[in-house]
């Protein structure tokens, strides 16, 4: 999945193109994520696909390691200069400086900033007046933490950034139907002061047991903050599909297991 901002700014959402009898190998199909146990020679096909396809060399596909946090990386040209000494062999670790992040930003052209997911929440922006892009990774304690508000923050600080200028895509990851958490992880947004009424619908997991279980909606809890934080609704998208009920089409982590691949999300300026 593929859409322009404009005729220099692509973003994308990868899939997996497997044939059905694939679809619950967890590795089966487009993974160009390095970090979670997939052959590197498969990856490493994958990321020349990907790089060919964006008309870019390696170094220059922005993958970080993620980690559930809240940091961001701003990309510079001097990050580019160090990536392009480690090339693109297989054998070779992923560069530390990529190490930790769960979001990245850029104002240069011809950077593709990626996030790693696999139902999670991507999540994309765009600054139309100065042309930083970012990529988001927000998994529900991302989500709590704000992490795509702190990411336009950063893009703020670094870039000049106003939310009114910035054009944004909520992206494939699980969705408000399947997305089942207990009171642990409920409590945790309703301490964050999210509107659980509209985020949330309350679920017992079988009449025997009184056990609560909730289903909860993390794209609205996304795009919730990111309006509370000045983008415009008419600004903000969402591609409304689940990861979970489309394992065909979209590596699920809940259905695969954590050892699987990943889809990719990206964006990237073009000159």
């Amino acid at each position: 999945m593929h859409f322009n901002y404009n005729p220099k700014v692509f973003a994308f959402f990868s899939e997996r193109f497997i044939e059905e009898e694939q679809t619950l190998d967890p590795y089966a199909g487009f993974n160009v994520t390095p970090y979670t146990g997939d052959s590197p020679f498969h990856v490493e096909r994958c990321q020349k696909r990907m790089t060919e396809y964006l008309h870019i060399p390696r170094h220059q596909l922005i993958i970080p390691h993620q980690v559930h946090g809240t940091r961001c990386l701003v990309v510079t040209k001097d990050i580019i200069d160090t990536l392009s000494s480690f090339g693109s062999n297989p054998s070779v670790q992923q560069p530390p400086l990529l190490e930790g992040y769960d979001a990245v930003v850029t104002q240069l052209p011809e950077v593709c900033v990626c996030i790693s997911t696999a139902d999670c929440v991507p999540i994309l922006f765009f600054d139309t007046r100065t042309g930083a892009v970012g990529a988001v990774h927000a998994g529900w304690r991302g989500t709590v933490a704000r992490i795509a508000v702190l990411t336009l923050c950063t893009m703020y600080e670094t870039f000049g950034t106003r939310p009114q200028d910035v054009l944004c895509t909520i992206g494939p990851s699980i969705g408000p139907s399947v997305y089942e958490v207990g009171e642990d992880v409920y409590r945790a947004f309703s301490s964050a002061n999210f509107p659980m009424s509209h985020i949330s619908v309350n679920k017992y997991t079988s009449a025997h047991q009184q056990t609560k279980r909730w289903l909860l909606n993390l794209w609205e809890a996304n795009a919730w903050q990111l309006r509370k934080a000045g983008l415009l609704e008419s600004n903000i998208s969402v591609t409304g599909i689940c990861t979970y009920t489309n394992v065909n089409r979209y590596f699920s982590a809940r259905k695969l297991g954590v050892n699987s691949g990943r889809i990719i999300s990206g964006i990237i300026r073009h000159k």
